[in-house]
């Protein structure tokens, strides 16, 4: 089910398990372990030691028990069963003897499952806690309680996935981290990991609201070349700024505090007026773990974060997975150390042939004693690195420094405009850095014959009023610049992360087929129009509209151009906008959904063979 797979892939693979399977190990055993540590000399008492005895033959067993069922269930669903399979079956009347047709049916994984029952049996009982003959109590009950604080250390270690401080609990995507294909993330997790880290987080519902037909022409996120052209060999730089909320922009706020606003961001203000923008810009989330995918693979997180959803290791079709068909190398980049935010994981899972992280970094000094290298080193580091890549190239970067506790380097100390809220003097150091790597590469020979997007994953603190609702809050920039200065301008359009890859591969000329939920922002003909969800509140923005949706029912329109604060609720009011808003919200809910629960992510051959 596996193949192709070297001995150095599987070490790597094996080791990976670890990760995991010391994560569910102490997830599942986090009650035993309590009750051995507590420092007091009722945990030799024969009762109690029972009672703990019966916990872990239970918890364990049953772990063991769903890991087997997994060997079985995996042949039908091509990944690690997610808390979502309770679902599954939860309507079915005659589980008891479906459940003893399966144990008769697949006799082999029934038998492994016994034998590693009794194993457990027999390995537990050979170790007995013994009270230790200590003459000195103090000693004793020191030690005991000494021991409390570093056992919880290693527990909370061993759940997260490391020690590290940018390490965020690993879940189900960071097992791409061990592997060359997504397909064989199954061999890295195990089943109780992935049903203890899908818990509780929503699954997503296939609805039917539309048949395929009407669903088709109301929104097909199945892309067909149609222009013919010849492919463009430009190089592609998607650079990603953390934090960058649109309001930060002075040039994209012109008529903001009366139109005299000069926010804090001059270069980038100056690089605007050279490159392509659009009226409205907006982000498909508010994490960085929504930004990734959205950005990289024209996937939002609609509810829940894709990368942490039960559907993360579906197969995807990412920009440099698709670029890598014509010849392109691609690398991503993010000063954070390596595993932070399940970054290296998701690039691995896009395609991306290489990943430069903390670890790859030279000089540790440069490290900001928080979240990763400066950006200014680090924009220079990216810029050496691009002089070597073999052309074409996509790359890819990701800022960290505009961030709590939002410092700047000691040496800029006074250097960057304050302003009303802590992030305005780092996002003018960010800034900065970028004016510094543009520098360092516009005298390098492939400059001339790159695609560069200037983008952010999500909004920040807001000052301004208009900025802190359900339009602006979702408010980022969106530049295209291309130093030949062939795209240049402010297009009256709705722009979202998602349409980055699209409208890239349209650039490009690209000539195959293959999915995105975002539209092309260089085709004229389509509409303009975007979404994203706050929790489980629905967003669409079309015609100058916003509609909010909750429970599949309309619950606001506004006018954003007009009411920029929100407050006159037009539902009511524009009844025939709600219903065309309403049914093109439902088919982009019904198409994302049904792909997602089918895996079906990427054009199969099965989807080709329609055609004809």
């Amino acid at each position: 089910m596996f193949p192709g797979i070297d001995a150095g892939e599987f070490i790597r693979i094996l080791r990976g398990g670890l990760v995991f399977d010391l994560s569910a190990a102490v997830y599942i055993n986090m009650l035993f372990i309590l009750l051995q540590l507590i420092p007091f000399d009722i945990r030799y008492n024969r009762f109690y030691q029972k009672i703990s005895m019966w916990i872990f033959f239970i918890t364990n067993g049953f772990a063991l028990a769903v890991n087997n069922a997994d060997y079985v269930y995996y042949r039908f669903v091509f990944k690690r069963a997610t808390a979502d399979v309770f679902g599954t079956f939860a309507n079915e009347e005659n589980l008891v003897k479906m459940f003893f047709r399966f144990l008769i049916d697949y006799w082999p994984a029934a038998l492994t499952c016994i034998f590693l029952w009794g194993l457990m049996v027999w390995l537990y009982k050979l170790l007995r806690p013994v009270r230790p003959s200590v003459s000195n109590r103090i000693i004793y009950h020191a030690i005991n309680i000494l021991a409390i604080p570093v056992v919880l250390a290693l527990v909370v270690g061993a759940a997260r996935g490391g020690f590290k401080h940018s390490t965020r609990p690993i879940t189900i995507s960071n097992a791409a981290r061990y592997v060359e294909s997504p397909r064989d993330v199954a061999i890295v997790l195990n089943t109780p990991f992935s049903l203890i880290r899908t818990y509780g987080k929503k699954s997503i519902v296939k609805y039917d609201f539309f048949d395929k037909e009407k669903l088709d022409s109301l929104y097909n996120p199945h892309y067909r070349p149609l222009s013919g052209k010849p492919q463009k060999n430009d190089n592609v730089v998607i650079i990603i700024l953390e934090s960058f909320a649109r309001e930060y922009i002075g040039a994209l706020n012109p008529e903001l505090e009366n139109g005299n606003y000069k926010g804090y961001t001059p270069f980038l203000d100056s690089l605007i007026k050279e490159g392509l923008t659009f009226t409205v810009s907006l982000g498909n989330g508010k994490k960085s773990i929504d930004a990734m995918p959205s950005i990289l693979a024209s996937l939002p997180s609609l509810e829940t974060p894709y990368i942490i959803s039960h559907y993360a290791n579906n197969e995807i079709n990412g920009l440099p997975s698709l670029l890598k068909r014509k010849g392109y190398y691609s690398a991503f980049f993010h000063g954070a150390p390596n595993g932070s935010m399940g970054f290296d994981s998701f690039a691995r899972i896009a395609g991306f042939d290489d990943y430069f992280g903390l670890d790859q970094y030279p000089d540790k000094n440069d490290f900001d004693g928080m979240w990763g290298v400066w950006d200014e080193p680090f924009f220079m580091f990216f810029a050496d690195k691009l002089k070597d890549f073999r052309e074409p190239f996509l790359a890819s970067v990701f800022s960290v420094s505009s961030h709590h506790p939002f410092k700047v380097p000691e040496k800029y100390t006074g250097k960057f405009k304050k302003g009303p809220a802590p992030i305005c003097e780092v996002v003018g150091y960010t800034d900065y850095a970028l004016r510094k790597f543009f520098d360092r590469i516009k005298t390098e020979d492939w400059y001339s014959n790159t695609l560069f997007v200037i983008t952010a994953d999500h909004t920040n603190e807001s000052v301004h009023e208009e900025f802190q609702n359900s339009y602006g809050s979702f408010c980022i920039p969106l530049v295209f610049f291309s130093p030949a200065g062939n795209i240049k301008g402010l297009e009256d359009k709705i722009a979202q992360q998602i349409d980055i890859m699209p409208t890239i591969l349209n650039y490009l000329n690209y000539d195959e087929e293959f999915i995105a939920f975002g539209n092309d922002l260089f085709d004229n003909s389509s509409e303009s129009f975007a979404f994203n969800t706050n929790g489980s509140t629905y967003h669409l923005y079309m015609n100058d509209h916003l509609m909010e949706m909750v429970d599949n029912k309309p619950v606001g329109l506004y006018n954003y151009i007009t009411d920029k604060y929100l407050n006159n609720n037009l539902v009511d009011a524009e009844q025939e906008l709600a219903a065309l808003m309403e049914e093109k919200l439902k088919a982009v809910i019904q198409s994302y959904n049904s792909r997602l629960v089918d895996n079906e992510m990427i054009v199969r051959n099965r989807d080709l063979n329609k055609l004809f």
